[in-house]
């Protein structure tokens, strides 16, 4: 099935922009991970009564069964993508800080000082695999007593 739509020609661009383009965002990222954009045509503002300021657009959208490799966690996609496109002029090892290192990155064929507007969806997907590991790979995590008597868990691999 797909889904109709008439929104502003800016968005269609947006929805469908390639990698490395002024258009291309978080809306281009999680919308592409789950469908193919097929903009049709454009659609003047007189055809609509009153008329909007803004040239839309029709755009189909096919839904399609993760071309760009499956997200083990689509949550933790959606975090990954959010927080590399809220610093989006950083480079990827800041953008991303907290969640993923310069050596994870590079383990994953990510150059650390690409901008996130320049990753692919199927690059994005490995980046959020590699903060959430496929279910049920193994879980190791270390414990270590604090001075207050706390214990602080850090995990080491796994979920």
């Amino acid at each position: 099935a797909s889904v109709p739509g008439a929104p502003g020609l800016k968005e269609v661009e947006r929805l469908g922009a390639e990698p490395g383009s002024a258009d291309y965002g978080r809306l281009s990222v999680m919308v592409q991970y789950r469908c193919t954009v097929q903009p049709l045509f454009e659609v003047p503002p007189g055809a609509f009564h009153p008329p909007p300021r803004v040239v839309s657009a029709i755009v189909r959208l096919l839904p399609q069964s993760h071309p760009h490799g499956r997200a083990h966690d689509y949550r933790m996609l959606e975090q990954v993508v959010r927080q590399a496109f809220g610093q989006r002029r950083k480079t990827l090892r800041n953008a991303v800080a907290g969640l993923l290192d310069a050596a994870t990155l590079e383990r994953l064929g990510i150059d650390p000082g690409r901008r996130p507007e320049t990753l692919t969806v199927g690059e994005f997907v490995a980046l959020s695999n590699a903060v959430a590991p496929q279910p049920g790979a193994g879980v190791e995590v270390r414990g270590t007593v604090q001075s207050d008597g706390s214990i602080a868990v850090e995990r080491l691999r796994g979920r």
